[in-house]
């Protein structure tokens, strides 16, 4: 079995049997559906011109391969980064989209145990690798991953887990700034940089945001609509104003759902057009 078929395989497999997939965290229903993947090139030059815009805090994938593996400098060609997109399902999607001012509860629980199952993914695919004597590296998962000030974009992290996706063929951004998918919106992005060369997944856009039906069109805004603070306009997504509502709102009454610390919202991800797949009329949709 080829290296790539096998890294599909192992995510797959673990999304279909892992009990951590689950809105409980234990087992029952299902928080993700199956996963789509996506491969880059560590030197792509997409990679270089991302940080330059968002800022010099923002890892390479080189840069974070180096934090893992400190004692064995290699170039970026000699790498490639995994990208996954783990769509919400169907049940969740339409409680969600039921929603107006308050993520429901299958969503913000998808919030809580989804992402601790993403974590599980991700470090489950680099032992996994590590097993077959691949080195991997999950950089979410890394002591220095955190979030700084981009002086462009404001509050951003130092890897860009929605920007991998776009850099392997697996969505453009929209209007909200979330990442529109073949899969939809509605989902959360995994990876890990391999120390290997895998074939590159083709981008089938041009743009960053050919996938939004607003900036190819001029049409929809529908993400806008959805949002209870108005945080999305013509200008794009206010980061200040949807930062505050989730902090002070939406994270509130997930503590007193969930009883945990976690920070949903969402509601701008239903509900439009590419909640669940491309729009129609665009290139794929």
């Amino acid at each position: 079995m080829g290296l790539p078929k096998l890294i599909v395989e192992t995510l797959e497999r673990f999304c279909a049997e892992s009990p951590a997939n689950s809105l409980s965290g234990d087992g029952g229903e299902a928080v993700w559906g199956m996963p789509l993947v996506g491969f880059s090139r560590g030197d792509d030059l997409l990679y270089a011109r991302i940080k330059a815009d968002i800022g010099a805090f923002l890892w390479t994938p080189a840069e974070a391969f180096a934090l893992a593996f400190p004692e064995e400098p290699i170039a970026a060609g000699e790498l490639s980064v995994v990208g996954w997109i783990l769509p919400q399902t169907a049940a969740t999607r339409a409680d969600q989209r039921a929603a107006v001012e308050l993520p429901a509860e299958r969503w913000s629980r998808s919030r809580l145990y989804g992402e601790i199952f993403n974590e599980r993914l991700r470090a489950h695919l680099v032992e996994s690798l590590a097993a077959r004597g691949i080195q991997a590296t999950a950089p979410a998962l890394l002591a220095d991953f955190a979030y700084r000030q981009s002086p462009r974009f404001g509050l951003a992290s130092n890897w860009s887990e929605r920007h991998v996706a776009h850099i392997a063929g697996l969505g453009t951004f929209g209007l909200s700034d979330g990442l529109i998918t073949p899969l939809g919106k509605a989902m959360r992005c995994g990876s890990v940089v391999v120390r290997a060369q895998l074939p590159v997944t083709a981008r089938p856009y041009v743009g960053h945001q050919d996938w939004c039906l607003y900036y190819a069109k001029g049409t929809c805004g529908v993400c806008a609509r959805r949002c209870p603070v108005g945080a999305i306009d013509e200008r794009g997504h206010d980061k200040v104003k949807c930062h505050a509502y989730i902090r002070e709102v939406t994270a509130v009454h997930a503590r007193v759902l969930l009883g945990a610390q976690v920070t949903p919202c969402g509601l701008c991800q239903v509900g439009i057009p590419c909640e669940e797949r491309i729009p129609p009329g665009l290139a794929g949709g």
